[in-house]
């Protein structure tokens, strides 16, 4: 990804911090601090400009499973067309899926689960035709290297000290709790994605459970060896050495999971936007960039 994005955040994040200390400050003259505001919007507006001077942004929410893959993609992609800035947004899909209702400009939205695409599309958010299955993943559990936790599968979760499991409203958080009513850990419900952190460690014996707001967080959560054990995608073991797999989870058991995406209706957009994001959005279904996905260890389509 290209510095710009970053620069003009560092700028926000510098002024933000001077406004502070200025509005803390009672002692100060307004003429000022009036002086000193301008001088910081003057610098972040100089900032702001340098970093898009002369090129297109295409802002791509993205699942937070995807951020290695995609930005080795958008890399490539930028160093072809110098002209656009691919600016990638990771999180959990339901807090992606928030923020576009919300109207923040997302041009593409590329999420770990059917559900949160489905939401958007009733929502009429969605670019007529422009969705698409692109791959799929498979749900693990996860310890750190030479643990000697006692865990082997989702069967004995709760023989753990401790687990990092995402919350209902992340797709691998919900996969996992289907997985868990699949397996009779769990009551059937009509949406599993309601069970709460207290619940799954009642059902699982009392065990400490670490609730991560999305599957890099339990990721980091077991690599760091906070807890003991936790569940995340398998690809998202890809390159982590200090990462064991004790269970990969048939799809029979967690359900299918499957990346959608789409082209996002953004009003603020103009027409060189749309179509720059709308030409992306072709090159991530390329066979260029459904190798590097692959290569990543998701399944492609």
């Amino acid at each position: 990804m290209k510095k710009g994005f970053w620069r003009k955040a560092a700028a926000a994040g510098i002024a933000a911090a001077m406004m502070a200390g200025l509005a803390a400050c009672g002692s100060s003259s307004s003429s000022s601090s009036a002086s000193t505001a301008e001088t910081v919007s003057s610098e972040t507006e100089t900032e702001t400009a340098a970093a898009g001077e002369g090129s297109t942004q295409v802002q791509v929410f993205i699942a937070a499973s995807l951020n290695d893959a995609m930005t080795e993609i958008a890399d490539s992609y930028m160093e072809a067309h110098p002209d656009v800035d691919i600016v990638l947004n990771a999180d959990s899909s339901g807090k992606l899926m928030t923020q576009i209702q919300e109207g923040a400009a997302a041009d593409i939205f590329f999420s770990a689960a059917e559900k949160q695409m489905d939401t958007l599309e009733q929502d009429g958010l969605l670019v007529d035709g422009t969705r698409a299955d692109v791959v799929s993943n498979t749900l693990c559990v996860i310890t750190y290297k030479d643990s000697g936790t006692a865990v082997t599968g989702l069967e004995n979760l709760g023989d753990a000290s401790s687990l990092a499991i995402a919350d209902g409203s992340v797709p691998v958080g919900k996969y996992t709790r289907q997985a868990l009513v699949n397996i009779g850990v769990l009551d059937p419900i009509d949406d599993v994605s309601t069970y709460t952190t207290q619940q799954l460690s009642d059902a699982l014996g009392g065990v400490e459970i670490s609730e991560q707001g999305n599957v890099s967080k339990v990721l980091t959560a077991v690599e760091e060896q906070s807890c003991e054990v936790g569940t995340v995608y398998y690809s998202d073991t890809y390159g982590h050495d200090g990462i064991e797999i004790i269970q990969q989870v048939d799809p029979s058991v967690s359900g299918d999971i499957t990346y959608p995406i789409a082209q996002i209706v953004n009003q603020d957009a103009d027409d060189t936007e749309t179509a720059a994001a709308a030409d992306f959005l072709s090159y991530i279904q390329s066979d260029e960039a459904l190798q590097v996905l692959e290569n990543y260890q998701f399944i492609v389509k």
